[in-house]
């Protein structure tokens, strides 16, 4: 009986989506738009927190959201109804992460002529998210207290390619075994360049600084 064949196709799949992503990069360059990544797991704080920070922002620059989720409309429209603005659902059918063509699936409906930056809320999951270019000009993600300070050494490649880690739930630190600064030393064994910002979503405690990393990224990109 002759071998069963097997196909590498991994490589391949990851290959042909970072070359998608760079060229939605480039055209997003072009028409001046900015693109965010957010990451976390369920229950991080991510609605919460774009809710607070898109008010803080959004007289200062044109703000679009697009929520994936694998099924359900409910945080795009808490979204829309808490700050006013444009706010779309993706559905992955049951897909635990975006890749770059779903990204551009999802844009194609956003009003980018009148946006500076949309924000892509990615699936909860601190694994799948993390292994495809979406084609985000930068990653971000949100480790809350609860999850525990080690997530860094636990889920290194999501670590790894944020360019920003928020830390957020810092009002509970009393109450839980979570030593921030352990956190910091972490997330700079996985990456050196990623910044941390401790954040609270619930009371609003270091949202301006999250407000003006974007506000900054922004700009820059549109130079």
């Amino acid at each position: 009986m002759d071998p069963v064949k097997v196909i590498e196709i991994k490589k391949s799949v990851f290959a042909d989506n970072d070359k998608d992503a760079d060229e939605l990069r480039r055209e997003l360059k072009k028409r001046g738009v900015f693109l965010l990544n957010l990451m976390s797991s369920p229950g991080s704080g991510k609605t919460t927190t774009l809710i607070r920070t898109i008010n803080l922002i959004k007289d200062k620059i044109r703000v679009a959201v697009m929520e994936a989720d694998i099924d359900s409309d409910v945080d795009a429209v808490k979204i829309r109804e808490a700050t006013g603005i444009p706010s779309i659902q993706l559905h992955t059918g049951g897909m635990c992460h975006l890749d770059a063509e779903m990204t551009r699936q999802g844009l194609d409906n956003v009003d980018l002529g009148g946006a500076d930056l949309v924000i892509l809320e990615n699936v909860g999951n601190l694994v799948c998210p993390a292994e495809f270019d979406t084609g985000a000009v930068r990653n971000a993600m949100i480790l809350s207290v609860p999850e525990g300070d080690d997530k860094p050494l636990k889920y290194p490649l999501m670590f790894s390619i944020c360019d920003l880690v928020l830390v957020n739930k810092i009002d509970v630190l009393p109450w839980f075994d979570f030593d921030l600064e352990k956190c910091k030393e972490y997330v700079r064994m996985r990456n050196p360049k990623a910044r941390v910002l401790p954040v609270c979503a619930k009371t609003g405690e270091g949202l301006d600084a999250f407000a003006q990393w974007l506000l900054d990224e922004v700009r820059e990109w549109k130079r």
